[in-house]
């Protein structure tokens, strides 16, 4: 299929455009690697920012209200929300995206829910294409909602440039603020729901655990090269109110405060380093995973070693070796 048209009305900021491309490379791996080596010269522009957090925090209302903000300022917004995937059609199975309605009329904010399609970390597998292709259709700042299962949104650190949590008072979420993964990827952690009680005691525990993990000092240098913003950006706490908008001058503050780090620092070269590896890594795994699926479906000698292992003269690690010499990958 030819996707120059679509291109070139991206690259105009048609919207139906945008929306076209990202169906194409959430359904279609081919299409995705053409599609973003036409677009990638027109990348790098966006600023990402990663929402996440457990369900309940208010994640969609939050979302409506910074975006209302942004587009004050004159911002264009891209938003994309990874929601579960429905076991029936694949698709994005959560409908909360209707809490974002009054956005839907602006001119200047594009949204789109992807469904997660079963990947661990939070976010599709498409979501970095999809990135790409706002990036290129002029967004100033897209925003990543992931799935707000309180476990696995780690993967968003890869993506985003200041990740945002949200926490509320009174979930009994407490947990969720002191796991390692959640500590490590955030930059800023927000209170959501301020007029609730138990607000100060949220923002205290989240006080004390940072203090906590300033006790402990990495060891390993890859660690380092891959979180080195962890070790310099000690992560900024706020609280808001989503449905009044109080106190989200501060969080616009705050999160220009990090962006400003980031560029200030030269942290920003190193995130950008490892975001590329990161995917590249990914790009790869499809790649060679398709590969050697249809080797194994295809090879007779595969049949053999199969056979082999059922008999317990091969293990699987063993028969892993034979097949990466298979297709010239030795060690």
């Amino acid at each position: 299929m030819d996707y120059s048209n679509f291109i070139s009305l991206l690259l105009e900021g048609n919207p139906r455009a945008a929306a076209r491309l990202i169906t194409f490379v959430e359904n279609n791996f081919e299409a995705a690697e053409e599609i973003i080596n036409s677009i990638y010269e027109y990348t790098g522009n966006a600023y990402i920012l990663g929402i996440t957090g457990a369900p309940g925090t208010g994640k969609s209302t939050f979302i409506s209200t910074l975006t209302k903000r942004y587009v004050d300022q004159g911002k264009k917004i891209g938003i994309i929300c990874v929601d579960p995937t429905s076991p029936l059609t694949g698709g994005a199975l959560l409908g909360d995206r209707i809490r974002m309605k009054q956005n839907f009329s602006l001119n200047n904010v594009f949204i789109r829910s992807m469904a997660n399609r079963g990947q661990l970390g939070g976010l599709a597998r498409a979501t970095e294409d999809a990135i790409k292709i706002l990036d290129a259709y002029g967004c100033d700042i897209i925003i990543i909602e992931t799935v707000g299962v309180g476990q696995s949104e780690v993967d968003i650190f890869k993506s985003a440039e200041t990740v945002v949590v949200l926490l509320v008072p009174g979930l009994g979420d407490d947990i969720q603020a002191i796991k390692a993964g959640i500590m490590e990827i955030t930059d800023i952690f927000v209170v959501n729901k301020m007029d609730l009680p138990g607000t100060d005691k949220k923002v205290a525990e989240i006080e004390q655990m940072l203090e906590f993990r300033k006790s402990y000092k990495y060891e390993s240098k890859d660690f380092k090269d891959k979180f080195a913003k962890i070790n310099q950006w000690t992560p900024e706490i706020t609280k808001v109110n989503s449905k009044t908008g109080e106190n989200f001058d501060k969080l616009l503050g705050l999160i220009e405060n990090h962006k400003s780090f980031l560029e200030e620092s030269g942290v920003i070269s190193n995130y950008m380093k490892n975001r590329i590896k990161s995917e590249t890594i990914e790009i790869l795994k499809y790649k060679l995973t398709k590969k050697v699926e249809k080797l194994i479906h295809s090879d007779e000698k595969i049949e053999q070693y199969i056979e082999k292992a059922i008999k317990k003269s091969l293990d699987p690690y063993s028969m892993a070796d034979l097949i990466i010499k298979m297709l010239g990958l030795e060690k």
